[in-house]
């Protein structure tokens, strides 16, 4: 399974909507909010098998404003190898 990062955006207007929202959908203690600093973004990292089944953690009312962006972690190791192959 992969990692992804969930972005999604609203507006000041709907962003209680929007808490409400992720809220009833079961997601809320994934997400972190920037909302307070004037940021109406909130960000969640989920396990999912591809990027559609990772947005399938957010609301269907804000879904098509979100983004899931696949995580990949590199070791040490790795990172030498990409310099060895140039």
């Amino acid at each position: 399974m992969n990692r992804y990062l969930i972005e999604t955006t609203h507006t000041k207007e709907d962003c209680l909507h929007v808490l409400d929202l992720v809220l009833a959908h079961g997601f809320i203690t994934h997400y972190d909010w920037g909302c307070e600093e004037g940021i109406h973004t909130g960000w969640a990292v989920v396990e999912a098998d591809s990027s559609a089944e990772a947005l399938l953690s957010v609301p269907p009312f804000i879904r098509e404003k979100a983004r899931a962006i696949k995580l990949k972690k590199y070791s040490p190791e790795v990172i030498q190898s990409f310099h060895e192959q140039m």
